[in-house]
């Protein structure tokens, strides 16, 4: 089968930085597709041009054509990564984007570790991915689950094709970094290495203060840093990911398998059958919320922290709903009835992107009208009515230097469902999450103000909520939208507009020469 790859590799290249550097890419596209890059997590301050979400910040680069992205990591480090940002091209168009400290791996505010691995958790379909998404859009129907899920590319020893296996060896009572990343198109995933335990020590390029744990859940679009010391008996183990799946019922269809990876002490028996770790159940959604709600950030002199005033306050509803067929969805109604498909939105509106230049290009040039409106909610317009059709291009319009606060909050219209919210541009402060109705009398005692974590990629809860904060400081246009690739495609996104300060290092940069037109 033929993939859409980079450099011919599946993950990608592993792109490595020290924190202050500035990263050129030159991309070549030689793919018969449209492509773009997104640099997850970087926030792209003076850059915006080169933060890649198709039709936002610019327009694809076409088949034979070529755009070098430049963008600097200051104040950066941890594990990122990057990805595909049109169509479901991500599926196979990924990769590790790590920035090192300053001062070399001395530097890391935890007991440097031996040896480090990536980890980039992925999944697999045994047909064109870009197929798969013309199809579930011109039909009004979800894409089928995937084939396989995988680790580094491989699927591993319990499907079918058992050679397809990623390994690698440690050395007893040595200490290993795992960068571990979510790069799956929809499927959030619980990771366990048999046999062994671990310390938290990072997420989303942020530290965390250290935390125990046997399992690490991590939804699409986060990473996780964390420490396992290979202190078992000298044998192999499986590191198995396993799905996570909120959406009960009447979700969209998932793979209940499991990938797998050996990991291989020195010294073992390379026929020892390898340990199988036990794997919470696919709806272990209290696994899932221990953990997330478990982390909190290491508070380090000079970074920055939680702003305690706040400029601006959103309840924003984020969820599945029902729409008619639209006119270009060609198979969508081969009945001659109106049978309503599924379809996403924020506070009611369902986000569609131009066609005919992007929006950040019509921010630079104030140029707005036919392009995208300003006119997005900042309360939902019918209280527990999600079903709305409404579809546009919406933004919210802000000076700079404004702190924004913003409670997400699940609906269950159609199905409870995790939801892994991503800001490009900023990070963002974890005040609270919870289920049910988000109550703030209740919740507001609960923020957490001295040491909450810091992301860019937020799982709402089940069911439930999750406070955000953060303070608007990057000007540009920056998306705002869920890391399941399926429902980003029915419109479960929105765009942060984020106004020009009083001077040019302040200000959206003109735009490189190269910048791919439409």
């Amino acid at each position: 089968m033929i993939i859409t790859a980079v450099n011919g590799q599946l993950p990608g290249p592993t792109i490595e930085a020290r924190e202050g550097d500035t990263v050129v890419v030159h991309l070549v596209n030689e793919s018969p597709y449209n492509m773009t890059i997104h640099w997850h997590g970087i926030f792209q301050r003076g850059t915006p041009w080169a933060d890649g979400p198709v039709m936002v910040t610019q327009c694809p680069v076409t088949p034979g054509a070529t755009y070098t992205y430049r963008f600097n990591v200051t104040g950066q480090e941890g594990t990122l990564w990057w990805h595909a940002h049109i169509s479901f091209h991500r599926a196979t168009v990924y990769g590790a984007l790590v920035i090192r400290p300053r001062g070399g791996d001395d530097a890391y505010p935890f007991p440097k570790p031996n040896r480090e691995e990536t980890v980039l958790l992925g999944e697999w379909w045994n047909a064109s991915v870009y197929d798969l998404e013309r199809m579930a859009f011109i039909t009004g129907n979800t894409a089928p689950p995937a084939d396989a899920y995988t680790i580094n590319g491989k699927p591993g020893d319990l499907y079918n094709c058992s050679a397809e296996t990623y390994g690698f060896q440690v050395q007893s009572n040595e200490t290993y970094l795992l960068r571990i990343i979510n790069a799956a198109l929809n499927t959030p995933m619980f990771f366990k290495v048999a046999s062994h335990n671990f310390t938290v020590v990072g997420a989303d390029a942020a530290y965390t203060t250290p935390y125990e744990t046997d399992v690490v859940v991590i939804a699409p679009g986060q990473t996780v840093d964390a420490l396992m010391v290979a202190g078992a008996a000298v044998g192999r183990y499986y590191m198995a990911a396993s799905p996570y799946d909120s959406a009960i019922p009447n979700g969209p269809p998932f793979s209940r398998t499991t990938a797998t990876a050996v990991v291989e002490y020195v010294g073992s028996a390379t026929d020892a059958p390898p340990q199988l770790p036990p794997r919470p159940e696919y709806n272990d959604t209290n696994t899932a919320f221990r953990f997330f709600s478990s982390l909190t950030a290491l508070v380090l002199p000079g970074k920055p922290t939680v702003p305690l005033s706040v400029d601006t306050r959103m309840f924003v509803t984020v969820g599945l709903g029902n729409a008619d067929c639209q006119p270009e969805q060609l198979l969508c109604n081969t009945t001659g009835t109106r049978a309503p498909i599924f379809a996403a939105s924020m506070n009611n509106a369902s986000f569609l992107l131009p066609d005919a230049v992007s929006m950040l290009q019509a921010h630079y040039a104030n140029a707005s009208a036919g392009v995208y409106t300003r006119d997005f909610p900042g309360q939902p317009p019918v209280v527990f009515d999600y079903t709305a059709d409404a579809s546009d291009t919406a933004v919210l319009k802000y000076t700079t230097k404004s702190t924004k606060e913003m409670v997400l909050q699940n609906t269950r219209l159609i199905a409870k469902d995790s939801h892994p919210m991503h800001l490009h541009g900023f990070n963002f402060f974890v005040l609270a999450q919870g289920f049910g109705n988000y109550d703030e009398a209740t919740a507001t005692p609960r923020f957490n103000l001295v040491n909450p974590q810091e992301r860019n990629t937020i799982a709402v809860p089940t069911g439930g909520w999750a406070v955000i904060r953060f303070v608007a400081d990057n000007p540009g246009m920056w998306f705002m939208h869920c890391h399941f690739e399926a429902h980003l495609d029915l419109g479960l996104g929105m765009v942060f507009e984020v106004q020009d300060g009083p001077t040019a290092e302040t200000s959206v940069p003109p735009p490189p020469v190269d910048l791919p037109q439409c």
